[in-house]
């Protein structure tokens, strides 16, 4: 796997741009000395080698690297976004940094208003993750309709590469592949969830049930991953007529579980745009 020549300064140090950014060294794509992050919590700044309380050390440290054009990745709460980015801007503009591309993870911020809180010289890119990127499988989607550099997507493939799949959409899409994929494990583990109470209502411990349920997810998800044939055709192949199964899928069905699946992730897709609006 080719390694990242940008400098990657990422602006806050949570769990998901530790997830992204330890994945990315992991798989020997981003070099330590060219990985930096900016954060206000001390114990979030320990997990790294280069990190930083104060924009200027962040930009000072940025302004020691050559290689690619440097990559920041914006990776704070969305309502945190304009208080973020400021003070980095300032810094920025004070100490002559060189112009950067703006990595946005941020579910519901459009890349118009990311523009048009950086510099005029300075590129945004959007991305969307999700959780599974801490063990190497996440599934990472990249908007790309606004005739970003192709340098600059390079980059950014490169980097989401390491801790997944990535696939490339429109900023129309986006809330729809968050929707899907970016809230998607919420989906499986909330099943998880009630696949466990249930095994322990009809007679099996705690310790059991999560052993039965961790095991059946894990192997029926390497089956689909692996097999050509589409979810409907699996399920049928394990649904024999007026059998266990069929009473098991057929309630169900009576119950409308197909229906509030679809209207669920409908309502997530609606509250990211209701987050870009606000």
């Amino acid at each position: 796997m080719k390694t990242l020549e940008s400098p990657v300064l990422s602006i806050g140090a949570g769990n998901m741009a530790y997830a992204i950014l330890n994945g990315a060294q992991n798989a020997s794509v981003l070099p330590h000395d060219r990985l930096a992050v900016l954060d206000p919590n001390s114990d979030r700044r320990a997990l790294f080698a280069n990190a930083f309380e104060s924009p200027r050390g962040a930009v000072e440290w940025i302004n020691t690297l050559d290689g690619d054009r440097p990559l920041i990745l914006l990776a704070v709460k969305p309502q945190m976004l304009r208080d973020a980015v400021q003070p980095l801007i300032d810094a920025m503009n004070a100490y002559d940094c060189p112009s950067c591309t703006w990595v946005s993870i941020l579910a519901g911020s459009r890349i118009d208003t990311i523009q048009s809180l950086v510099r005029e010289d300075d590129r945004v890119i959007r991305v969307m993750p999700n959780t599974p990127a801490q063990i190497g499988l996440g599934m990472t989607a990249i908007a790309s309709d606004n005739d970003p550099e192709a340098s600059d997507l390079q980059s950014v493939r490169t980097l989401f590469e390491a801790v997944g799949e990535v696939i490339e959409i429109p900023e129309s899409m986006i809330d729809a592949f968050t929707a899907v994929a970016g809230s998607g494990p919420a989906y499986l583990f909330y099943l998880a969830e009630g696949m466990m109470r249930a095994a322990e209502s009809i007679g099996f411990t705690a310790d059991q049930a999560s052993t039965i349920v961790r095991q059946t997810i894990l192997g029926s998800s390497q089956l689909l991953t692996n097999s050509p044939e589409s979810p409907s055709d699996l399920r049928a192949k394990v649904t024999s007529k007026n059998g266990t199964t069929y009473a098991a899928t057929t309630t169900l069905d009576d119950t409308g579980v197909m229906n509030a699946i679809v209207a669920a992730l409908t309502a997530a897709r609606d509250r990211g745009r209701e987050l870009a609006s606000e």
